[in-house]
C-alpha cells in the first residue's frame, strides 16, 4: 500500500519540522517537482530576516548597556562588562558566520531603528529619559573591545 501523501502546505502548517525534513528529502532525490516552493522561497527569505533580527537585538543591547555606562557611572558594574563584551563577541561571531550582514552598518534606517530600541531599552532599564536621539559613537568605537564611552 503506497504512503498518503499529504499536501505539503498543510504539513507545512501543521509541523514546520516536518515539513522541512521532508522538503530536504525530495531535494536530496532530485524530487524537484514535489517541492513546497512558495513556502521554501518563504523559509529561505526568512532566514536572512532572522540573521538581520539577530544583528540588531544584539546591537540593541549592546548600545543600551553602553548608554548605561556613559549616563550612570556611579552603577557601572563587571556585570555591565561582561554584557557589554558578550554582545561585542556575539556581533563579530555574526558578522564573522555571515559577512553581508556588515551591510546593514551603511544603513541609516537600520541604525535608527536599532539606536531607538537602544534608547528604549536604557530608559526602561534605568528610569532616565537624558539619552540624545542619535547616536554620536563609531560603529569602530561601539564594536572596540577597548572602548567604553565617558560623560
Amino acid at each position: 500500500m503506497a504512503p498518503m501523501v499529504r499536501n505539503p502546505s498543510m504539513v507545512y502548517d501543521d509541523d514546520i519540522i516536518v515539513w522541512a525534513t521532508e522538503q530536504a528529502r525530495l531535494l536530496r532525490e532530485g524530487q524537484f517537482a514535489q517541492l513546497d516552493i512558495a513556502h521554501l522561497i518563504e523559509e529561505i527569505e526568512d532566514v536572512g530576516k532572522r540573521e538581520r533580527r539577530e544583528l540588531a537585538s544584539r546591537m540593541a543591547v549592546l548600545l543600551a548597556h553602553l548608554l548605561k555606562w556613559q549616563y550612570q557611572p556611579a552603577r557601572q558594574s563587571t556585570s555591565w562588562q561582561r554584557t557589554i563584551k558578550e554582545q561585542r563577541n556575539a556581533l563579530a561571531l555574526c558578522i564573522k558566520e555571515t559577512p553581508s550582514l556588515k551591510t546593514s552598518f551603511d544603513d541609516s534606517d537600520w541604525w535608527a531603528g536599532v539606536w531607538s530600541d537602544a534608547v528604549a531599552r536604557a530608559a526602561e532599564e534605568t528610569g532616565l529619559d537624558v539619552f540624545p536621539d542619535t547616536c554620536a559613537w563609531s560603529t569602530a568605537a561601539i564594536l572596540d573591545s577597548a572602548w567604553l564611552p565617558t560623560n
